[in-house]
C-alpha cells in the first residue's frame, strides 16, 4: 500500500466492521521508535528558511525520507524540527 521509503511501509492494516455492516480498513497505530537506536552520522544546525526535504536531500540523498530525521529526533510533527533556529538535528544512518 505504501512505498518502501514511506514511514508507514511496515505498518499493518486492520479492519473495523460498523453497525451497518460496512468494513473500514485503516492503519494500525505507528509508535515512534526510540531515538537511541539510531546511529547518528552528523548533526545539522537549523538556519532561517531550512526545510526538511532539503536537509534530507543534502544529507541522505532523498528528500522524501524526512521522517528518518523525525524518528531520530523524537518528533511526531515534522515542522517541529525546523521551527527553532539554532536547533541541532541528529542525522541518522539510514
Amino acid at each position: 500500500m505504501f512505498p518502501e521509503s514511506s514511514r508507514y511501509y511496515d505498518v499493518e492494516l486492520a479492519t473495523w466492521q460498523t453497525a451497518s455492516n460496512q468494513t473500514i480498513v485503516y492503519l494500525q497505530r505507528r509508535f515512534l521508535p526510540s531515538s537511541q537506536r539510531f546511529e547518528i552520522i552528523e548533526e545539522h544546525l537549523v538556519s532561517e528558511g531550512d526545510r526538511l526535504d532539503n536537509i534530507t536531500a543534502n544529507y541522505l540523498n532523498d528528500p522524501e525520507i524526512f521522517w528518518h530525521l523525525c524518528d531520530a529526533n523524537n518528533a511526531m510533527h515534522p515542522d517541529e524540527l525546523t521551527a527553532q533556529i539554532g536547533r541541532r538535528l541528529r542525522i541518522p544512518l539510514t
